[in-house]
């Protein structure tokens, strides 16, 4: 299963961006789904995640308040809502997909994944 993730590109701090999660064989809607980012030189880290049927969700402290996650899985689309975008989130932003609710902030437990889509955020 390959997801496509799309939406990045370049904007300024304060600014907002969608990212969309799909893929062609309607997998998606079955999956539960994350964002995770990478920046230049760090480590892989997770931003958010999302249950299968939208029912429950789970942010890390740095999006919380900033960052939504949605899903419509008749459109077979995770979206990424990120508001108030600071310097700090430039990353290349990738989705992933698993079966299971669990360990959901844990890059290993996720079987399937996307490209990857950049997010420049100008200062």
């Amino acid at each position: 299963v390959q997801l496509q993730a799309s939406g990045g590109g370049l904007v300024k701090a304060g600014d907002s961006l969608r990212l969309s999660c799909t893929n062609s064989g309607r997998t998606v809607s079955r999956l539960a789904v994350a964002w995770f980012r990478q920046a230049p030189g760090k480590e892989r880290e997770f931003v958010v995640a999302i249950n299968h049927n939208g029912g429950a969700t789970y942010y890390a402290d740095s999006v919380k308040g900033r960052f939504t996650i949605s899903r419509d899985n008749a459109k077979n689309t995770v979206y990424l809502q990120m508001n108030s975008l600071k310097p700090e989130d430039t990353a290349v932003y990738y989705c992933a997909g698993k079966g299971m609710w669990w360990s959901v902030n844990d890059t290993a437990k996720y079987e399937y994944w996307g490209q990857g889509t950049l997010v420049t955020v100008s200062s």
